[in-house]
């Protein structure tokens, strides 16, 4: 494993770790505790030091997990948090230091930890950018030894241009892809000007990019790849990179067909995430440890050839951009 400089925190990050959105257990089929250790303890052993979570995935146990396996183990791993989401309805008026500071408490309990190494803002409403008191929250979160780092988890480019208008905005989340390209060309640049620590999530599509999918592809009614194709539940970008599953199905067919097949698309597509200047860590998630170590192999791969970047480029000219392009 080869690890990163993230940002200005002194923290140095597995180039590939763990997001735990689904981590004990595919969406849709509930938690699973020993699967959640399984994998988790896996990651570890792999070389993975860094770990996101949230306080809402499944009601807590997922962070309570993470702090179990951090616990645990004699390796320094951080933990990345968020928290926001759990405000309904979730707007900007609802977002207030009081609450935010109740869930800081809550995922500190939650973890069994005394300190959370970086609490992300969760992907809040875009006015929530504009609120001083808010971010100057942190400051005192941070002197009362409560969290070492903020950051923010965000939707749109321009909302992660906000944030880093505060000084204590020590990192961005964000979707970046082989179908989400905008954010190469026009964030992680600024990214690398500002020195902040760069999280990509959704780094496959959330699956279309593995090529294992087909149009006859079925999911569960509780699944978002089902629910949340048109943003039903929450923001359309979060699920398949906001792409239409049938087009996001042929550019899959596009890529597979040029890309090597000697290795599965999964890890071309993290390959070339990590090959781009600004990105400090990938965090696919993982359902079982087979997908742990598939994912943790990608980081060995070459890189792309010119020709096969160009490639991919074309597959998103061609497919991709002239559905998504502006919208994030």
């Amino acid at each position: 494993m080869r690890y990163r400089e993230f940002g200005k925190t002194g923290m140095r990050v597995s180039e590939i770790s763990l997001g735990t959105w689904q981590v004990g257990g595919k969406w849709g089929s509930g938690f699973d505790d020993a699967r959640a250790d399984r994998i988790l303890n896996q990651a570890v052993d792999a070389g993975i030091n860094f770990i996101d979570t949230a306080d809402v995935y499944e009601g807590g146990k997922s962070e309570a997990a993470v702090g179990r396996l951090v616990r645990s183990r004699s390796e320094r791993v951080y933990i990345a948090t968020k928290c926001g989401r759990y405000l309904d309805p979730h707007t900007a008026q609802q977002y207030t230091p009081a609450a935010l500071r109740g869930f800081v408490d809550d995922s500190l309990r939650n973890t069994g930890l005394d300190r959370l190494d970086l609490i992300q803002l969760h992907c809040p409403p875009t006015d929530v950018y504009r609120r001083d008191e808010i971010f100057g929250l942190f400051d005192d979160l941070q002197r009362e030894g409560k969290i070492a780092h903020l950051g923010v988890s965000v939707e749109k480019i321009a909302e992660a241009e906000m944030a880093l208008q505060y000084p204590n905005v020590q990192s961005v989340q964000i979707i970046i892809n082989m179908f989400r390209q905008r954010p190469v060309e026009e964030f992680l640049p600024i990214a690398v000007q500002k020195n902040c620590g760069v999280i990509v999530r959704v780094p496959l599509a959330s699956g279309l990019l593995t090529g294992k999918f087909s149009r006859d592809t079925r999911f569960a009614p509780d699944d978002h790849r089902n629910f949340n194709r048109n943003g039903e539940a929450f923001d359309k970008g979060e699920t398949f990179s906001g792409v239409d599953y049938e087009t996001g199905i042929a550019a899959a067919e596009a890529l597979k067909a040029g890309l090597p097949g000697t290795h599965p698309l999964s890890a071309w597509a993290l390959k070339w995430l990590l090959m781009q200047e600004g990105v400090s860590t990938v965090i696919p998630g993982a359902s079982s440890p087979e997908q742990l170590q598939a994912n943790v192999a990608a980081a060995s791969l070459p890189d792309l050839t010119p020709d096969q970047l160009a490639l991919v480029r074309q597959v998103y000219e061609r497919y991709i951009k002239p559905e998504v392009h502006g919208l994030w």
